[in-house]
């Protein structure tokens, strides 16, 4: 019999939309296991190194000589990080370290910047050269000596602005947020010409907080490289007070290694063996522990640009 019911729960079953399971193939499922013990077995090869270098670091000189120190720390020992953290310089270099990044990241990141927005319109008279006046700054550079000498004559020595302004542009990362503003809307562009926003408003307005996976991609490369950088505050700075941490690890390593080779003391002889780990270690701590803060940013925005819509 039908009746108003049956016609209802009819209805309801044929307005659901049927969602049916698609089943991966053999191929594909065999495909994703496969890519992911790849993918363990190169994270866990990437990771070895560093885990390894932190267990030397907390390690007593004679398991390190012996070859016994793998992945945990053999002989707890806490010399070598005491003589290095009890030391003002090294905190004093520390801090000429963070002030060096990120005065020059800063620097660097509106030149970028701008010079990367300017070259990406197509518009714009002599370009082409502009371009290719960048990149030929890849391949050809003064050398060291003109440098010094151009360094020295500008009056820049002992200075933020030895390290910040001869660095101050990548032509890599101009490249790639050339092309990711190539790629960026023209409508909100002209929209926003038409609201009456200059050159200037536009790129500070419009394009500047839509483009944070980029910025956020370089701001990770130009502090990176900022501060492991050691050979221009080596080259350009004349007072330990001016130099960046990574100087004074270079000089503590160096100092360990001359100890090493002749007959110290325990304590000097403990400092030799692991002061490389250690100096490693505190280097690279700073930046491991920035990294998953922009780590969202940087995974979108490192292929920004790869693409051509």
């Amino acid at each position: 019999m039908v009746t108003v019911e049956n016609v209802t729960r009819l209805d309801e079953r044929l307005s659901k939309p049927t969602v049916r399971a698609v089943k991966d193939t053999r191929a594909y499922t065999a495909f994703r296991i496969v890519n992911a013990t790849l993918l363990v077995v190169i994270a866990a090869l990437t990771l070895y190194p560093f885990v390894n270098l932190a267990a030397q670091a907390f390690s007593s000189e004679s398991y390190i000589n012996a070859g016994q120190v793998n992945l945990w720390p053999q002989g707890f020992n806490l010399t070598t990080f005491d003589l290095v953290m009890s030391d003002r310089m090294f905190w004093r270099n520390y801090q000429n370290t963070v002030y060096y990044t990120v005065v020059a990241t800063v620097v660097a990141m509106f030149l970028t910047t701008t010079f990367a927005y300017a070259i990406s319109k197509y518009h714009l008279r002599g370009r082409t050269v502009f371009i290719g006046i960048a990149v030929f700054t890849m391949f050809f550079n003064g050398g060291l000596i003109p440098n010094y000498v151009l360094v020295n004559e500008l009056g820049l020595r002992n200075s933020v602005w030895a390290i910040a302004l001869p660095n101050a542009i990548s032509v890599f990362n101009l490249l790639v947020m050339k092309s990711f503003f190539e790629n960026f809307s023209t409508e909100l562009e002209e929209a926003a010409e038409i609201d009456g926003l200059s050159t200037y408003g536009k790129l500070a307005r419009i394009v500047l907080p839509l483009s944070k996976a980029v910025i956020a991609t370089m701001v990770l490369f130009y502090a990176v490289s900022f501060w492991n950088s050691w050979f221009a505050a080596f080259l350009y700075m004349d007072h330990r007070e001016l130099y960046p941490v990574t100087v004074y690890l270079r000089n503590l390593i160096a100092g360990a290694t001359s100890v090493d080779g002749a007959a110290g003391s325990a304590e000097a002889t403990q400092i030799a063996a692991n002061v490389k780990a250690v100096t490693m270690l505190l280097t690279v701590l700073p930046i491991v522990c920035l990294y998953p803060f922009v780590q969202r940013y940087f995974v979108s925005g490192v292929m920004l640009g790869s693409v051509k819509q």
